[in-house]
């Protein structure tokens, strides 16, 4: 690593003889539950390198997370529980703290709280790469006390997508979808500088063609953007847009095909009364084509509500794209990667972001305040 290279922080190796020593490892354990029962426990399974590693080296591990969003107060619905039990199987011996938002210190980063956290323990890992866009206690407070390092998970993270983002093979696409063309203004900014081509779907494409003069009929459209995204089809780089949609007429109910409502191809422009909610067939292939011709490819956002079979094509055309292409492939977590796990893709994919918003936010910035924190730790 240069120096002033915002990969470099502290790893696993540069904590020094662990046999004997208590390391406290941030882990990102927000697993989807339904009754209680977890439903996925892949989060917990991306841990065990790092546990494994620490355990390996004699150290007494205690794990710490949130789950859900329970408001600073203790909250039975996020009881840590069953993650608790699942972790007892998978990693023996390694401890697991009560959910870190149940105390109101943990979202303030109150020094009280991380004082708590840190008291007894020899030395600090963050290995929950999807909380370190937020400077909360358990991630930015330990760096200052205890000697720290970046788990497995978040060394991979921080090196696939800053690599990407500072030395890609070229030609560099970014595939943007999703609703909100506002939630990704700052890194379709941000990777315009550095990529190619920008192909854009979702919901947001509608703000772009309100741009160049398409009418919209009832999509999602935030018409204080249209300036800026008027803006960015100026910059000169390529932005892709659809050229035909798959659209929902009046009655329709998304979500609900019992609900009646015709589904049509059209154009660019949408008829007044009719929503916009996929990408259409010729526009799938358009947008398949510039994937395969790509060598780096950065996706993040769906093309359409695939969670509706009746517009789901277009994601699914798009991550079947991805998934063969001869490029190197980065899937900026999200519902980019419950699609491609929905298809049944993900192992051709080369990597999947374990954070959305994350991922986002260091491609935009290129740092967190997770990592910065790390690299003003005693022994960074």
């Amino acid at each position: 690593m240069t120096e002033g290279d915002p990969r470099a922080i502290p790893r696993l190796e540069d904590l020094g003889d662990l046999d004997g020593r208590r390391v406290l490892v941030r882990t990102d354990f927000n697993v989807p539950l339904e009754a209680g029962e977890i439903i996925d426990d892949l989060r917990i399974r991306a841990a065990l390198p790092t546990l494994a590693w620490l355990q390996e080296r004699g150290a007494e591990v205690t794990a710490c997370t949130h789950l859900g969003r329970p408001q600073g107060a203790p909250d039975p619905r996020y009881s840590l529980d069953p993650v608790r039990a699942r972790l007892a199987e998978l990693a023996p011996g390694v401890a697991l703290m009560e959910n870190l938002r149940f105390d109101p210190g943990e979202t303030a980063d109150d020094p009280r709280f991380v004082a708590r956290l840190v008291d007894g323990q020899d030395a600090y890992v963050n290995d929950a790469f999807g909380a370190s866009h937020r400077a909360h206690a358990s991630v930015v407070g330990p760096p200052r006390h205890l000697p720290s390092a970046a788990g497995r998970l978040v060394e991979k993270e921080v090196d696939v997508l800053l690599g990407m983002r500072l030395a890609p093979k070229r030609p560099f696409l970014a595939v943007l979808g999703g609703a909100k063309v506002s939630d990704k203004l700052g890194v379709i900014r941000a990777l315009m500088e550095v990529v190619d081509a920008v192909v854009v779907g979702g919901g947001m494409c509608f703000t772009f063609l309100a741009a160049q003069g398409h009418r919209t009929g009832g999509s999602l459209l935030e018409a204080e953007q249209v300036d800026a995204c008027r803006s960015l089809l100026a910059t000169g780089t390529p932005i892709h847009l659809p050229s035909d949609i798959v659209a929902l007429g009046p009655g329709g109910v998304v979500g609900d095909p019992s609900a009646g409502g015709e589904v049509r191809q059209v154009g660019p422009s949408v008829p007044d009364g009719w929503m916009g909610l996929d990408i259409g067939p010729g526009t799938a292939a358009e947008f398949g084509d510039i994937v395969l011709d790509a060598r780096t490819v950065f996706w993040n956002g769906p093309m359409g509500v695939f969670e509706d079979e009746r517009f789901a094509a277009g994601t699914r055309a798009v991550a079947e794209a991805v998934a063969d292409t001869r490029a190197f492939t980065v899937v900026g977590g999200g519902d980019s990667a419950a699609a491609v796990a929905r298809f049944d893709l993900a192992d051709r994919i080369d990597h999947i972001s374990t954070g959305g918003g994350a991922s986002l936010e260091l491609l935009e910035r290129g740092d967190l305040p997770g990592l910065a924190a790390l690299r003003s730790a005693p022994n960074a």
